[in-house]
C-alpha cells in the first residue's frame, strides 16, 4: 500500500475542505440567481452557536431595603413605573456614531560597521608547522580578519477615515449580579439586491440609559459592532475565494 507524505495528505485536505466550501457557497449563489440575497429569519441571539453569556468579576451584591409607607421606588427615576429597558427581553435604541481618524508615520534609520582581526604569532614553536596542514602559506599575523556592516531604513505612512453612524434597535439577554446589561442586536436592510447587515453587542449600565431609551455607542463596554454587507456589488467588490487562497499559499 503507498503512503503518502503528511505534507501531501494535509494538502489533499485543505484542498477538498476549501471544494466543500466553494461548493457550498456556489450553491448559496446559483439559487440567489436573479434574486434580491435573503433576509434571515429572526432568531433568538442566546439560541445562535456563537453566543457566549458574558462572565466578568463582580461585586458583592447590595439589595436595597424599602422604606415603609413609601412611594418612592428604589432605583426609580420618578414616582411611576420607569419605562427604560431593564429586564431580560426588553428593547433599547442604541446610536451608533462612530467615527474614526488615524494618521501615522514613521522613518527608521540604522547603520552598524565592525571590524576584527586576530593573530597567531607564536603557540609553542607549532605555528610554523601550519603550512603542513594548510595547502597555501599562512601568515601567522593575520589568521583572522572579518569585516561586517548593515544598514537598514524604513519608512511608512497610514492615514484613514472611517465613519459610521446610524441606529439600531438592541435586546437585553442577560442581567449580569452588579445590576449591568448585557444587549445584542440585529439588523438587515435589503436595498436593490444588495443587504446591509448592522450587528452589536456589548455590556451598558442602566444609568446610561436616557429617559428616551436610548443609550449612545460609546458608552458601551466590550463593544462589538459589525457594520457590512452582501450582494451583486459586495460579490464583484472582493476577489474570488481561489484568489484569496491562492494569496495566502504562494509564499513568493
Amino acid at each position: 500500500m503507498t503512503r503518502f507524505p503528511r505534507p501531501i495528505l494535509r494538502a489533499a485536505a485543505l484542498g477538498l475542505a476549501l471544494s466543500t466550501l466553494g461548493a457550498c457557497n456556489t450553491l448559496n449563489r446559483l439559487s440567489e440567481v436573479g434574486d434580491a440575497p435573503k433576509l434571515s429569519g429572526i432568531q433568538n441571539p442566546t439560541q445562535q452557536k456563537a453566543y457566549t453569556p458574558v462572565s466578568m468579576p463582580m461585586p458583592t451584591p447590595h439589595h436595597p431595603t424599602p422604606q415603609a409607607n413609601s412611594l418612592w421606588r428604589p432605583g426609580a427615576r420618578a414616582f411611576f413605573k420607569d419605562q427604560r429597558a431593564a429586564v431580560i427581553g426588553d428593547i433599547l435604541t442604541v446610536m451608533v456614531d462612530i467615527g474614526d481618524e488615524a494618521k501615522l508615520d514613521n522613518k527608521t534609520s540604522r547603520s552598524r560597521t565592525s571590524g576584527e582581526s586576530a593573530g597567531l604569532p607564536n603557540f609553542l614553536g607549532l605555528e610554523s608547522r601550519l603550512n603542513t596542514v594548510l595547502p597555501n602559506a599562512v601568515s601567522t599575523d593575520s589568521l583572522i580578519d572579518a569585516e561586517s556592516e548593515s544598514t537598514t531604513e524604513g519608512d511608512g505612512s497610514m492615514q484613514r477615515n472611517e465613519t459610521v453612524k446610524t441606529t439600531i434597535a438592541a435586546i437585553i439577554t442577560q442581567v449580569l449580579p452588579n445590576g449591568n446589561l448585557v444587549i445584542a442586536g440585529r439588523q438587515e436592510v435589503r436595498v436593490n439586491h444588495e443587504l446591509r447587515e448592522l450587528t452589536l453587542s456589548g455590556v451598558i449600565r442602566p444609568e446610561d440609559i436616557s429617559s428616551s431609551n436610548t443609550i449612545s455607542s460609546a458608552k458601551i463596554a466590550e463593544a462589538r459592532i459589525s457594520y457590512g454587507g452582501r450582494g451583486v456589488l459586495s460579490d464583484v467588490q472582493q476577489p474570488r475565494y481561489g484568489q484569496q487562497v491562492f494569496d495566502i499559499v504562494f509564499p513568493f
